[in-house]
């Protein structure tokens, strides 16, 4: 099964269930919200996707503390957590998605990889 059925079976499940999704994405730069809102039926589930890629709109737009970041990293399950929860408060749906990463061919470290 490929990504696009997947969000299909969600947009599905998600309609029977009256759940609404908002995504919040950094390194993926909304290509995550573009691929559900191109599925028929996306509206019903789908509330606003959110493109957060500087540290600064990730504060500015989802009130990511700002601590957070420079303890752990923009790339860090810490911030994740923080942009799946604040995108589900802010938006007042069901489900939050947060997106965070390095996206290649560079910029990873040992630490954290491409």
């Amino acid at each position: 099964m490929d990504i696009i059925e997947r969000i299909e079976k969600l947009i599905i499940n998600f309609s029977e269930q009256n759940l609404k999704i908002s995504i919040a994405e950094s390194c993926t730069g909304g290509f995550v919200s573009h691929m559900f809102t191109n599925i028929s039926g996306a509206s019903k589930v789908f509330e606003r996707g959110i493109v957060c890629y500087s540290n600064q709109a990730k504060i500015d737009l989802l009130n990511v503390d700002p601590i957070i970041i420079e303890k752990y990293g923009a790339v860090s399950e810490h911030v994740v957590k923080e942009l799946s929860n604040n995108i589900r408060v802010l938006s007042n749906v069901d489900i939050g998605i947060g997106i965070s990463g390095i996206a290649g061919p560079t910029g990873g470290t040992p630490e954290k990889p491409v």
